[in-house]
């Protein structure tokens, strides 16, 4: 009987099976699945279901922007480079668009099929212009000649008119139009980008309280023949574009002249890069497909055909899910509680209180408001000398965090920022916010070389009656008060002067040309931070084969260096059980017999953007717990400056490891990881529902007293 040959897809997941690492970016597009997830739970609300559809957008055209963009860097310049699973560069793109497609096309499904059918029920529709009433189609046009008509600008492309550098991830139309007097029925096309400083939808709003929102682009689209006078127009397109986004600064010798200026240049480029993925509305015009194709240098594969009944950008609901008229039907989050170990917030003065003891914080479930206090009572007591931290995302818009750095430079102290400007995606708002500081007086620090600064410090001195005290924080989670309720973190603020060395020799470290030799409860990289971790993995092994107790468990975002995956692998087979809890990505392969099957995964996706790092040991029974900003990933370890603190007071050390066991607790936002890569929703096996994102509301000092994890 003949048999048929295995398709290139069934070779490749064939291959990539075979490797003891999962892909790096199929892993990522998991973690988009199981975003995805959320949009399907019917126990909420649909506006929080399109807030979670709407992040998958969001999070696809950051991936394709600079994973898919990296690709294209080793393609277009015809670099040999290797996947974690061993796959070239040439099946990879073909593989991955391929998976890319599969996952727009559940978007896409999930849209149509389960959302927008409960919109009607839920007091409002996205409508097409052609369903107005006549009223309605009289208000939208006359809105359409007053606001956007005057911001619209057809830039051609013909003999005469170069190509237009269209921009990134922006609504775009190309109208394809012909002359009526050109004898020789010469195609042209026009290019029209949707201003993206007005609302997505017009809102219509009836007299029983029921919201109609147009989509702009309809209105232009049933409108544009104002722009074209006198021209037929053969078809009008609407699509977007995804370009490269990825990119690295060369180092140089004179960075203080040549460094900003050199970013400035990169982020140009990341405005024309290369394109690597279009989405177009489905039946687009054969002539203006194969002029982008060729324009672009794209074929097939970067092509996303977007269906009639859905959206181009699923980001563009923001405006829907964050509307005024529908605030009490989404998820309402709980007031904050009192962290643990300063019950007393708000009634004592924090200054006086961290000479007691340390206080560490949960957030979201504790406010930031302990940190932002001490930074603005900082700003404003003439006792305090200087304040130093690391800045790696600030809140948009008016900060606390940069007012506060900004009125204690005005009141004369010294003040030192190190603002890491090459934070993705934030670059330009650094640039901004460090400019500002420094016109002020404070000195300032634009990142290291080629390094990111992603660490979270801050030191604060004061001097006072008897002795100069020094106040710390150390934290997992940026400097910002809006995310920080939003995502989960950990911070520690303390006056212990162990910490107050180690933070203070960072802050030499990272401003100066200081190199200690030690800290004592400080890992930093690009220093030392692999070979630290993986010296207190192996420990554990060797407690493992000498009989002792042994286990870890590690909470982070994304793990993805060989080297340390390869310590866990070993651990492993020495009989240690290691727990992970990754967020996104994780390119270990758990439970393969003979390298891994001590070892599981879980994914925690919910409510909140799990965002905290907890490396626990268990140390033969006196667990060694670090809390910071690393992830175990090569960038992490050798590209930017991050650092993990140790825990010293056994009741934070409590406190960090009963997260840990509240999160391998947890049965309703978390999934299991396979051998395959691919993830699976934890079963309650009979088990009540135990919500991480709910429990952590309800944590008492008698609840972590007996915390024991293995």
């Amino acid at each position: 009987m003949e048999q048929t040959a295995p398709s290139v897809d069934n070779l490749i997941e064939k291959q990539t099976f075979e490797s003891s690492f999962v892909s790096r970016d199929l892993s990522w597009l998991q973690f988009n699945y199981r975003v995805l997830d959320q949009a399907r739970h019917i126990d909420r609300s649909i506006f929080d279901r399109l807030k979670f559809l709407a992040i998958t957008a969001s999070n696809l055209d950051e991936f394709c922007t600079i994973r898919l963009g990296s690709l294209y860097n080793y393609l277009d310049y015809g670099k040999e480079r290797f996947d974690y699973s061993g796959m070239r560069e040439v099946p990879f793109r073909q593989y991955l668009l391929n998976e890319i497609q599969k996952f727009a096309n559940d978007q896409n499904e999930n849209f149509v099929k389960k959302l927008k059918p409960l919109f009607q029920d839920n007091g409002f529709r996205i409508a097409s212009y052609q369903s107005l009433s006549a009223d309605d189609r009289g208000r939208v046009d006359q809105y359409f000649q007053r606001t956007i008509y005057p911001m619209l600008t057809p830039m051609m492309f013909d003999n005469y008119h170069t190509f237009p550098v269209l921009k990134n991830n922006r609504l775009l139309f190309g109208v394809v139009t012909k002359a009526p007097q050109d004898v020789n029925n010469q195609l042209r096309v026009s290019f029209i980008q949707v201003p993206s400083n007005i609302p997505r939808f017009y809102e219509i709003l009836s007299v029983d309280g029921f919201f109609s929102f147009v989509p702009i682009e309809e209105i232009i689209r049933n409108n544009i023949q104002n722009l074209f006078r006198n021209v037929e127009i053969n078809s009008v397109n609407l699509f977007r574009i995804n370009r490269n986004g990825d990119f690295t600064l060369e180092e140089s010798e004179d960075i203080e002249s040549n460094f900003l200026e050199e970013l400035k240049r990169k982020l140009q480029t990341r405005r024309s890069g290369r394109v690597v993925r279009l989405d177009i509305e489905e039946n687009p015009d054969p002539w203006l497909m194969r002029l982008l194709k060729i324009q672009w240098d794209l074929d097939d594969l970067n092509i996303f055909k977007i269906p009639a009944e859905c959206i181009l950008d699923y980001s563009g609901l923001n405006q829907i899910i964050g509307h005024n008229e529908f605030k009490s039907k989404k998820h309402q989050l709980p007031p904050q509680v009192k962290p643990l170990s300063f019950p007393e917030l708000g009634a004592r003065d924090l200054f006086e209180v961290l000479k007691e003891r340390d206080i560490l914080m949960h957030h979201p479930y504790n406010s930031m408001e302990p940190v932002l206090e001490l930074l603005e009572k900082a700003a404003d007591d003439p006792n305090v000398l200087s304040i130093k931290m690391t800045i790696y995302r600030l809140a948009k818009g008016e900060s606390r965090v940069s007012a506060a750095l900004l009125k204690a430079a005005e009141n004369g102290k010294h003040v030192s920022v190190l603002f890491e400007v090459k934070a993705r995606f934030d670059e330009e708002n650094n640039l901004r916010e460090a400019k500002k500081l420094q016109q002020a007086g404070c000195f300032v620090i634009y990142g290291i070389s080629s390094l990111k600064t992603h660490t979270k410090l801050l030191l604060i001195v004061r001097n006072e009656p008897g002795r100069v005290y020094r106040y710390v924080h150390l934290s997992s989670g940026n400097y910002n008060e809006t995310t920080s309720r939003f995502y989960t973190d950990i911070g520690l603020l303390s006056t212990n002067e162990a910490y107050a060395n180690d933070v203070s020799e960072f802050f030499n470290v990272i401003t100066g040309h200081s190199h200690p030799t030690t800290y004592k409860n400080l890992i930093t990289s690009p220093r030392d931070m692999r070979n630290q971790l993986m010296y207190l993995v192996r420990n554990e092994a060797d407690n493992a084969r000498l009989g002792k107790p042994a286990g870890i468990i590690i909470k982070l975002n994304s793990i993805q260096d060989n080297d340390f995956i390869n310590s866990l692998y070993e651990a492993s087979k020495a009989g240690v059980q290691v727990k992970l809890i990754v967020r996104g990505m994780c390119c270990l392969r758990p439970g393969r017999k003979g390298l891994s099957e001590n070892i599981e995964v879980i994914s925690i996706v919910g409510e909140y953007l799990e965002h905290s790092r907890i490396y626990y040991f268990h140390n033969a029974g006196e667990p060694k717990v670090y809390i910071g900003s690393a992830d175990a990933m090569v960038r992490s370890f050798d590209r930017r400056i991050e650092s993990l603190f140790m825990l010293e007071s056994d009741m934070l050390r409590k406190q960090a490891m009963n997260i840990l066991r509240y999160n391998l607790r947890d049965n309703v936002n978390s999934y299991t990881m396979q051998e395959d890569g691919s993830y699976i929703i934890k079963e309650q096996n009979g088990e009540p529902p135990f919500n991480v994102h709910k429990e952590f509301y309800h944590v008492t000092k008698e609840i972590i007293q007996d915390v024991k994890l293995f």
